[in-house]
């Protein structure tokens, strides 16, 4: 009798998933798309805490705006509507920001609880590169990651069509309220993340957080392959066209994104930047 109630426990948890607990988000809207070289202009943090049965989870959003110190391109203030100007007069310093959203992400960020981010290697690598910057540490791996972009990318790798966070939340019927504020990309990449653990329970909401962690390292490492060898096969063909100049510029992204390949989620550091 006892050996049967073990295994039923065993089994009921098994069935549990982890997005049926408690989950955060991140995301970072910045002022260009260098992770290691550019800057963060806004941030937030959701907190995602399920109620009793039938009631809706509590969500609890944290904003911040930044100084970064630098210019902000009026194509970075086109996406995010965030100005020079504005964040001079509004933001706080970026050595302020960046610390306090990595104490939240401290604070809360555990091996059971997940941190959900949509293309995870360029959110926490800013942040790591920012803390680097700004205080001379890195960013500490509370727990896992569940990064929707990644997850897609792998268990639907022929889907034509972009894969942006829009395109993504549009996909799977999310809702994405605010598209390109921090707050906004960061609730739709927990929504995100909670459906595909849905849709893909085996591959997905089944699976142990650290375990579908590492998953994702190792599905991220082949699609950045994968990627590379497309890359290097245009190289190609623009050699045999003449084009020397660009054939070399595709072999040279190429390398980068192999080099990326090797380390999720936190880029590769490069010590000239």
């Amino acid at each position: 009798m006892g050996g049967d109630t073990t295994l039923r426990r065993m089994t009921e948890l098994l069935s549990v998933s982890w997005a049926d607990g408690r989950i955060l988000a991140l995301d970072l809207e910045t002022t260009d798309v260098d992770p290691r070289r550019d800057r963060v202009v806004t941030a937030a943090v959701v907190i995602v805490t399920p109620g009793s049965p039938g009631a809706r989870p509590e969500v609890v959003t944290r904003t911040w705006l930044a100084d970064p110190g630098v210019e902000i391109p009026a194509e970075a203030t086109a996406i995010h509507g965030i100005s020079t100007e504005q964040a001079r007069r509004e933001g706080r310093p970026a050595a302020e920001v960046v610390g306090e959203v990595a104490g939240v992400l401290a604070e809360v960020w555990t091996p059971t609880t997940p941190l959900c981010a949509f293309n995870a290697a360029f959110d926490l690598t800013m942040l790591d590169a920012e803390l680097r910057r700004h205080h001379g540490r890195g960013l500490e791996l509370g727990g896992p990651v569940v990064d929707p972009w990644c997850i897609d990318r792998h268990v639907d790798p022929h889907r034509a069509g972009k894969r942006t966070l829009t395109a993504v939340c549009e996909h799977y019927r999310v809702r994405l309220e605010g598209a390109h504020t921090s707050a906004g990309d960061a609730i739709a990449a927990a929504r995100l993340a909670w459906r595909l653990a849905r849709v893909y329970p085996d591959a997905v909401g089944l699976v142990a957080p650290q375990v579908l962690h590492d998953h994702q390292a190792d599905w991220f490492r082949v699609g950045e392959i994968a990627y590379a060898d497309k890359l290097e096969g245009y190289a190609a063909a623009r050699s045999s066209n003449g084009d020397t100049a660009g054939a070399d510029r595709l072999r040279a992204r190429a390398a980068d994104v192999r080099d990326r390949g090797r380390s999720w989620p936190l880029l590769p550091r490069d010590a000239e930047r």
